[in-house]
């Protein structure tokens, strides 16, 4: 991924036009041990489940460790950099919070997720702040049942 390239940019009317539509799909990311024990390290998260691979093997229902929840959650920001479009004329984007987040499947170690954006709402609030929410979707590689979905808010801030 080149995290350095510039999503795409539409006109706040094509924007518009793309509600009830999906507007992005990311790229695949890698849940590897040494993320999710950084993650614990940061969050202070360090259950067994996510940092002790023995333990969570002989312990857990999901026979190894699982990424924190949190952690996939918080990968919605690279994802949504990599699926988004900007609108023309943005400076920047603010994430505003969620409505609702669900997590419905546990992410094993190892594993790869995606994120799946629905474009639900657009709601200028000034003429220089718009307020998009979309319907996000985590996808787990190999499995039908998604790791979350939630309902994100985020602010884009025009010229």
């Amino acid at each position: 991924m080149n995290v350095h390239a510039k999503p795409i940019a539409l006109s706040l009317d094509a924007l518009e036009s793309r509600v009830g539509q999906e507007i992005g799909v990311s790229e695949w990311h890698q849940l590897d041990q040494a993320m999710v024990d950084r993650f614990g390290e940061v969050t202070k998260d360090w259950q067994f489940i996510h940092v002790d691979p023995v333990r969570a093997k002989a312990e857990s229902p999901y026979g190894g460790t699982i990424a924190q929840g949190f952690l996939t959650l918080s990968l919605l920001s690279v994802m949504g950099f990599e699926a988004l479009p900007r609108i023309v004329g943005q400076k920047i984007g603010l994430n505003y919070g969620f409505d609702k987040v669900r997590f419905l499947s546990p992410v094993p170690v190892g594993s790869r997720v995606r994120g799946r954006f629905v474009l639900t709402e657009v709601t200028p609030r000034s003429p220089t702040e718009i307020l998009l929410r979309t319907r996000v979707t985590v996808e787990i590689a190999g499995q039908s049942k998604p790791a979350l979905v939630a309902e994100w808010l985020n602010l884009a801030l025009l010229d």
